[in-house]
């Protein structure tokens, strides 16, 4: 890897629709320290926190000296929409698209890849840690988030919560859909992944059906 290339992961999650939301993101280059931040940044929806770690990693980036990089994110709409196959018409999110494209344009490249959930635990567990901490529970030991994937369900969160925020998301879905008259300012993909990861974060995804 050159000097001047870095791998980072980004991750951005939020604890309803929207909800206390943070940001995470880990900085890798060949000879140096691993570079890791996460922060809070209030009451978000899951797309502003993705969005926010991506600026907020590229400003880290640049403040770093770096030329090209590669970045990997969980959130296939930010990959999608950051790489033009989709369309940015929410207003939380124009703006920080803008602002993101700005500081994409100050790099030599970047390339943004989407990546599955496991292969992005570690800004995944910071973003945790830093809602964990913020809403004063005590952050799990960093060597139980590589088994984190694997722990039971009922292990952290109960399904009548997976099914309140599934809800919340739902009403929050329909109520920008009714206040935008009609129109298309919130895609149903983004509901769709906002559902997907409260299903996977309470782990219904990976619960065994019944023999």
């Amino acid at each position: 890897m050159a000097l001047d290339h870095a791998t980072i992961h980004i991750d951005g999650a939020a604890r309803g629709n929207p909800g206390p939301a943070a940001y995470a993101f880990v900085v890798e280059r060949d000879g140096h320290p691993v570079v890791e931040y996460s922060e809070t940044i209030g009451r978000a929806t899951n797309n502003v926190a993705e969005y926010t770690a991506l600026v907020r990693a590229l400003e880290k980036a640049a403040e770093l000296g770096l030329r090209r990089l590669e970045e990997f994110s969980d959130s296939e709409l930010l990959v999608k929409q950051m790489n033009g196959e989709y369309r940015v018409k929410h207003p939380d999110l124009q703006s920080l698209y803008g602002y993101a494209e700005q500081l994409v344009a100050r790099f030599d490249a970047v390339r943004l890849r989407h990546v599955r959930r496991e292969q992005n635990k570690r800004a995944d567990e910071l973003c945790n840690v830093a809602l964990d901490t913020a809403s004063g529970k005590k952050p799990a030991a960093t060597a139980a988030a590589v088994s984190r994937a694997a722990a039971k369900p009922a292990d952290s969160i109960s399904d009548a919560a997976v099914r309140e925020d599934c809800l919340a998301c739902l009403r929050a879905a329909a109520q920008e859909w009714a206040s935008a008259g009609g129109t298309d300012r919130l895609r149903p993909e983004q509901v769709w992944e906002q559902l997907w990861s409260i299903l996977e974060e309470g782990g219904v995804l990976r619960k065994r059906r019944p023999k």
